[in-house]
């Protein structure tokens, strides 16, 4: 239960709430592209008030109140309208990112399911988040409060990302072979559950598999070599019987329900959330603003917090069946959402569609040069004219807002605009190369036709 909110803080929390409800009409209003001014001054009226609660409070101690949530909240939407106006690369962008792993983190400490190669690219990401924050640091971009907040923020996913690797490292090297192929099986079995059409023939070669490493343990315990018995038993032990048990579930899946039906709209909800989520992984570049993903944010947090003890329960607080098939879809959603995130690119919304169409002339460019084929000057006119046209649009050579300003994105824009001119040029030589070699061809055919009439 949340802490209440001390008499000082009260009017740090109704600013907080002001300032949340200000950035939720931001986000909501699609008549316009989002402008850096409102998201600058808004992120400076969170940095005066968090100002003002590092004065009241006591930096030894921890607080969770309303407060805390709500700017957690702030923090998390103004991150994503830091990406959307294409500052990704800058510290306060990095805040919806690290809560995101965090989820991800927390999820796979409960689990328990996971191996090295899942833990690599947190690690990866961790190191870059942190060079991202020190960068910032040390120009002096943001405010010490802010630098700090995230500085904590990434701390804490170190820690549990540390926790887990120690785990890891207590196997010993003859199990890790078993321990990483019942992970990769668990995955599976977990997928299947949550399938609405489930067909036997795709459960029994993995019980097969099982089995058959089952079969490698002499009175319960795998051996290494020699017949020794490496450390470590519990964890791939109980991994199998986990397994084992899911497959018992999806036994009950072909003779009962799917899911329970007090779960059912939960599962239905979450299934909803996915194919949204699976959407916008397709499309995200053409169709999605970053801040839209807030929303998916506050349904899977909202989701999560049903679980009684890790568990989804019906109103008799019992455990209906359907539980492995729930969590692998809101672990599944969780990191879509991470994904998404990490997909962003240092671009302006408002310069997106100049992005893509980019984006678009560069790949086609790449496939005529890749695979060749009969082209004329003829074939490269609408590409040229289309870098004609985005051409036109800079002024003093650079990509200008509809207020005048100049939105993030101008290197990556010009570097593509630059090499699809370079492609062009590739091909008009190509082609330049391909009449060169015709006319050579033509002028030995003349050559050996006059020869021809000479001799006769």
């Amino acid at each position: 239960m949340a802490a209440p909110v001390a008499q000082e803080e009260l009017p740090i929390l109704e600013a907080v709430i002001n300032i949340r409800n200000r950035l939720t009409a931001l986000k909501k209003d699609r008549g316009e592209f989002i402008k850096p001014a409102d998201v600058n001054s808004l992120y400076q009226a969170v940095i005066k008030q968090v100002t003002r609660l590092n004065e009241v409070r006591d930096e030894q101690q921890t607080y969770n109140n309303r407060l805390d949530t709500t700017m957690a909240d702030v923090f998390n939407l103004l991150s994503l309208f830091f990406m959307t106006i294409g500052k990704t690369n800058e510290c306060p962008a990095t805040y919806s990112q690290i809560a995101s792993m965090r989820q991800i983190l927390d999820h796979m400490n409960e689990s328990g399911v996971y191996n090295e190669s899942d833990l690599n690219p947190f690690h990866k990401r961790i190191a870059e988040l942190r060079q991202i924050i020190k960068s910032d640091e040390e120009n002096k971009r943001h405010p010490k409060a802010m630098v700090t907040l995230l500085e904590r923020q990434l701390k804490d996913c170190d820690a549990i990302l540390k926790a887990l690797q120690d785990s890891l490292s207590v196997i010993s090297p003859e199990l890790i072979p078993i321990h990483e192929r019942l992970v990769n099986i668990r995955r599976q079995l977990v997928a299947l559950t949550a399938k609405d059409k489930l067909k036997h023939t795709e459960v029994k070669p993995l019980l097969e598999e099982l089995r058959k490493i089952d079969s490698k343990r002499v009175d319960g315990k795998f051996l290494g070599p020699n017949g020794t018995i490496p450390t470590s038993q519990a964890a791939c032990s109980s991994l199998l019987e986990e397994c084992f048990d899911i497959t018992q579930e999806i036994k009950a899946q072909d003779e009962s329900k799917h899911v329970a039906d007090s779960l059912k709209p939960i599962f239905d909800r979450l299934t909803g959330i996915r194919r949204e989520l699976e959407g916008f992984a397709l499309t995200h570049r053409w169709s999605l603003r970053e801040t839209d993903l807030w929303n998916y944010t506050l349904s899977l947090q909202e989701i999560d917090k049903m679980r009684v003890d890790g568990k989804f329960v019906d109103l008799e607080k019992n455990v209906p069946q359907g539980q492995y098939a729930l969590l692998y879809l809101l672990r599944r959603c969780y990191g879509i959402l991470h994904r998404l995130l990490l997909s962003s690119e240092p671009v302006s919304e408002e310069l997106v569609p100049i992005a893509n169409k980019l984006s678009t002339v560069k790949k086609c460019l790449n496939e005529v040069l890749k695979y060749g084929g009969s082209f004329s000057t003829r074939d490269l006119y609408p590409y040229q004219l289309a870098l004609y046209q985005i051409d036109s649009l800079r002024v003093n050579g650079r990509f200008h807002g509809a207020d005048g300003s100049i939105p993030e994105g101008q290197a990556i824009i010009m570097a593509n605009l630059n090499e699809c001119h370079e492609l062009i040029e590739m091909l008009k030589e190509q082609l330049n190369n391909e009449q060169d070699e015709e006319d050579e061809e033509d002028d030995e055919d003349e050559e050996d036709l006059l020869d021809e009439e000479e001799e006769d």
